[in-house]
């Protein structure tokens, strides 16, 4: 009888939230979607594609869209199927069995997932009691744990925090190992190392079409690095790794630049919105409610009797996201929102944050 190998007999898959929810605050998605105008663009262009052929390998126009839309040069980008599976693809190939990786915690956890997968030591570096990041530590436990990649996010999946650009060029310059850095909610903040990149031999900087620019559904992730690194990427990935529709949908939505600057404006204005009401909810209620400052599109909070007011925001309709003790909410329209910021405080009146 064949057996499952040990890595893989006791894994489960990701199970998101399921069920039926109004609101949905839990998966860090946009909440707008494309203009019609653009939508009809779209219809004419995929009636146009040719399903009986291949996609293109190297994925020549969406590259050159997000190269534009960057200002960076095309020849320094590699397009996987999201950005997972470049994570994968880093961590399967950049790395030889038995040598190590080291990730950040709290971080986001497919880090940890890929390398295992892929059979390497994975090292953790715990951040600092307010889950900000320790450089000087970071450092210390690559070099001491001979870390041949180092991978993290910047800004921080789920903690909302950010690293300071100088302090992630101090981190890059100070290791001989590889640094992915993933910049998946970098279009929220100003902190990018993208204009950069090519000044530095041991860093990919990872982006995402699904955060500001709404493109969840299509799965359109971008590796960015020098030319040398961009070349073993490409080499590594498979021939016809991202399917004909994400890549000219993904080359369209990324040409309409003025959408986009739109649709960023929108997303912050609703991140401040509902960071002003959240930590107006945490003076109402001192010493129940910790609200971190946000750099993303969601905000990270630490409330008393997070499994209580999780499950009682469930009851309520509105879906957002644990991890322990705490909680972590997208900003959504100004709707959504509010009959989130309803039920939260409702919730706390009632005294579900002691429970």
């Amino acid at each position: 009888m064949y057996e499952l190998n040990e890595k893989v007999r006791s894994l489960t898959p990701y199970e998101p939230i399921s069920g039926k929810y109004p609101v949905r605050l839990d998966a860090n998605e946009s909440f707008l979607s494309l203009p019609e105008e653009l939508r009809e663009e779209i219809g004419r262009a995929v009636s146009r594609a040719a399903f009986q052929r291949y996609p293109d390998p190297l994925a020549g126009k969406v590259t050159e869209a997000f190269a534009d839309f960057y200002g960076i040069s095309p020849s320094l980008v590699t397009v996987g199927n999201g950005s997972d599976e470049l994570l994968y693809l880093l961590t399967s190939t950049m790395l030889m069995r038995g040598e190590s990786m080291l990730v950040l915690e709290p971080d986001f956890s497919m880090y940890r997932f890929y390398g295992s997968l892929s059979e390497v030591e994975v090292v953790s570096c715990p951040k600092r009691e307010d889950l900000t990041i320790d450089v000087d530590e970071v450092i210390r436990r690559a070099k001491e744990a001979n870390a041949r990649l180092i991978l993290f996010s910047n800004p921080c999946n789920p903690t909302s925090l950010g690293l300071p650009r100088q302090e992630v060029r101090r981190l890059v310059r100070s290791v001989e190992a590889l640094v992915v850095l993933d910049e998946a909610y970098m279009d929220f903040w100003d902190q990018s190392l993208l204009p950069q990149v090519e000044e530095y031999e041991n860093l990919v900087i990872l982006r995402t079409c699904s955060k500001a620019l709404g493109l969840a559904s299509l799965r359109l992730g971008f590796a960015v690095a020098n030319r040398r690194l961009t070349a073993a990427l490409r080499a590594v990935k498979s021939p016809y790794n991202v399917n004909s529709l994400s890549q000219t949908v993904g080359a369209l939505v990324l040409r309409e630049k003025e959408w986009a600057s739109y649709a960023l404006g929108q997303i912050l204005a609703s991140r401040d919105e509902l960071q002003a009401a959240l930590d107006s909810l945490a003076a109402e209620f001192p010493g129940q409610l910790q609200v971190y400052r946000s750099c993303t599109n969601f905000i990270f909070l630490k409330p008393a009797g997070a499994a209580g007011l999780f499950e009682g925001l469930l009851e309520a309709g509105v879906a957002v996201r644990r991890m322990g003790e705490f909680l972590r909410v997208t900003a959504g329209s100004q709707e959504e929102n509010r009959r989130f910021l309803e039920a939260f405080r409702s919730l706390f009146r009632e005294g579900r944050a002691a429970e």
